[in-house]
C-alpha cells in the first residue's frame, strides 16, 4: 500500500499542511503566554500595593514625632512590617437633658357629668334654662305640674293641725283625770300619722322640681313645655368642664413610676399646634389582665373652655428629668453576652499614638439616637461609633476620621467641642430657626385665668 502513488501523494500533502499550521501557531502561543504573565503581575501588584504612602499615615495635629506607620512599629500587621492604624469615627461623652417619658393615647371626660331624669312621672309646666347655658348648683331647671301634690300638702297640713289640737286637749284632760291615759296615747299616735302624711306630701311636691346638682353647663334639652314624662326619662345633661379628666392606659412596667402629682403633656387632633398639661390624680389599683396595662386618670385645667369631653388625646407621660445625664450615640453600644460595651479611644504608650480600650458600661434611658450612661465613662471621653468590628483587641492603633471633613486627627477631631455655636443643632439653618420663632410669636396666646386651678382641688381631695 505504501508503494501506491496516491497514498504517497496524500501523505506528503498532509505533512506539508501540518508544518504550515504549526509555523502559524507558535507566534500566537508565545504572545498568549506573555499576556497571561503580564495580567498575573498586574493583579499581584494591585493586591499588595500600600493603601497610603508612609508619610500620609495620620498623626495628631501639630505633632512632630515619628510616624506610627514606620516599619517595625508596635501593633503592625506583622513583625517588622508597617503599622497601619485602623480608621474609626468617634464621638464624645456629653451632658444633656434627659426626660424619662412614654407615649399613650386617651380620651377626655367631664369632671362631673349627669343626665337629669325625673323621679316621678308628670307633665312639664316650665323649662327654666336654655341650651348650653351655664347653671349654678341648686338652680331650678324644670318644673312639673304640681297642683295635685300641692293640694295634698294642704290637706295633710289641716289634718296635722287637728291632730295637734286633739292631743293638746287630751293632755289637759288626763292631767285632770277626766279621761284615761289610753286616749292620750291614741291622740299621740294620730298626731304622728298626720306629721308623716304632711312630710310625704311635701316630698312628693318637691320631686316635681328638678334642680342643678352642681355648677356646670347645660346640654341640649330633650323636653318641651307640655310633655308628659315617665319617671326615668332623659331631660338634659349637665357637664362640669371647668376641669376635664384625661383617662389613658400605660404598660404595667410603668406602674411603679407613675404617681399622683406628676405631669403629662397632651396634644389633641382637634386643636393642632396647642399643648396642654395634665396633672396625674389617680392610678387604678387593678391591672387589666387582657392588655397588661394600668389605668391612669389626669386632670386638665379648662377654665378657658377650649376642651370638650370625648376628644381624642395623645399623651406624653413624664416620669422625671435629669439635666446632667451623660449620653453617647446609640451606635457606640456593643452588646455582648448580656452586657454592654463601648470602645474608648485613649492615648497610647508612645507619643502621639491613639489606641483602643474596651470598657463595660451600665446603660440607663434610651432615646432615639441617644443612650444614657450610668457607669463606666466620664464626660469628655471619646468612644468609637463606627469601626468597632475591626478592633478585636485592646491596644490596637487607631486613627480618627471625620467623615464630614474627610480629615483625620486626634480625639477632638470627631466633632466640634460642646458649646460650639457652629455645631449647635439648627445653627446651619438660621432662616428656618427665625421662621419657627416667628410662627411661635404669631400664635395667639390665651390670657391667664384668675383663681385656683380646679385640678389642685381634685388632687387634694384624692389625697
Amino acid at each position: 500500500m505504501r508503494d501506491n502513488p496516491k497514498y504517497c501523494y496524500i501523505s506528503e500533502l498532509f505533512w506539508s499542511r501540518s508544518e504550515t499550521l504549526m509555523s502559524f501557531k507558535k507566534p500566537y502561543l508565545a504572545i498568549a503566554l506573555v499576556g497571561v504573565a503580564a495580567a498575573s503581575g498586574a493583579a499581584w501588584w494591585l493586591q499588595n500595593k500600600p493603601t497610603q504612602p508612609a508619610e500620609m499615615v495620620a498623626k495628631p495635629a501639630g505633632s512632630s514625632g515619628p510616624s506610627t506607620g514606620a516599619p517595625g512599629a508596635a501593633g503592625g500587621p506583622g513583625a517588622g512590617g508597617p503599622a497601619r492604624p485602623t480608621a474609626v469615627e468617634v464621638a464624645q461623652v456629653e451632658k444633656a437633658m434627659l426626660v424619662d417619658e412614654t407615649q399613650s393615647v386617651g380620651s377626655l371626660k367631664s369632671n362631673q357629668g349627669v343626665v337629669l331624669r325625673p323621679e316621678v312621672g308628670g307633665r312639664v309646666s316650665q323649662v327654666l334654662f336654655r341650651d348650653g347655658q351655664r347653671v349654678k348648683k341648686g338652680q331650678l331647671l324644670v318644673q312639673f305640674d304640681d297642683q295635685l301634690p300641692a293640694a295634698q300638702v294642704m290637706q295633710a297640713t289641716a289634718e296635722l293641725s287637728i291632730a295637734q289640737a286633739n292631743h293638746k286637749r287630751n293632755q289637759e284632760l288626763v292631767a285632770q283625770n277626766f279621761i284615761s291615759k289610753r286616749s292620750l296615747d291614741e291622740s299621740d299616735a294620730a298626731l304622728q300619722v298626720a306629721q308623716a302624711k304632711l312630710a310625704l306630701a311635701q316630698a312628693t311636691l318637691q320631686r316635681l322640681k328638678v334642680y342643678a346638682p352642681f355648677d356646670g353647663v347645660a346640654g341640649l334639652r330633650q323636653i318641651n313645655v307640655g310633655d308628659y314624662l315617665k319617671d326615668g326619662a332623659d331631660m338634659v345633661n349637665i357637664e362640669d368642664i371647668e376641669a376635664v379628666l384625661l383617662d389613658f392606659r400605660l404598660a404595667e412596667r410603668f406602674q411603679s413610676k407613675v404617681k399622683p402629682g406628676q405631669k403629662a403633656q397632651v396634644t389633641l387632633d382637634a386643636l393642632p399646634g396647642r399643648k396642654f398639661t395634665a396633672m396625674i390624680q389617680a392610678i387604678d389599683p387593678l391591672i387589666d389582665a387582657n392588655g397588661r396595662s394600668v389605668g391612669v386618670r389626669g386632670c386638665i385645667d379648662n377654665r378657658q373652655m377650649q376642651l370638650r369631653p370625648g376628644m381624642f388625646a395623645r399623651v406624653n407621660a413624664v416620669f422625671g428629668e435629669r439635666a446632667d445625664a451623660m449620653v453617647i450615640p446609640e451606635e457606640a453600644i456593643v452588646p455582648q453576652g448580656g452586657r454592654s460595651f463601648v470602645v474608648k479611644v485613649v492615648p497610647g504608650p508612645n507619643k502621639d499614638e491613639l489606641i483602643s480600650e474596651r470598657v463595660t458600661v451600665k446603660v440607663g434611658l434610651r432615646q432615639p439616637g441617644k443612650v444614657e450612661i450610668l457607669e463606666g465613662l466620664s464626660v469628655g471621653d471619646s468612644v468609637v461609633i463606627a469601626g468597632q468590628q475591626r478592633l478585636q483587641k485592646d491596644g490596637t492603633l487607631v486613627r480618627i476620621v471625620d467623615p464630614s471633613k474627610g480629615q483625620t486627627g486626634g480625639p477632638n477631631a470627631a466633632g466640634p467641642a460642646p458649646g460650639n455655636a457652629a455645631a449647635a443643632p439648627g445653627a446651619g439653618k438660621p432662616a428656618e430657626v427665625a421662621q419657627a420663632k416667628g410662627a411661635e410669636k404669631s400664635k395667639p396666646k390665651m390670657p391667664p385665668v384668675a383663681g385656683e386651678n380646679p385640678c389642685l382641688r381634685g388632687l387634694n381631695a384624692a389625697r
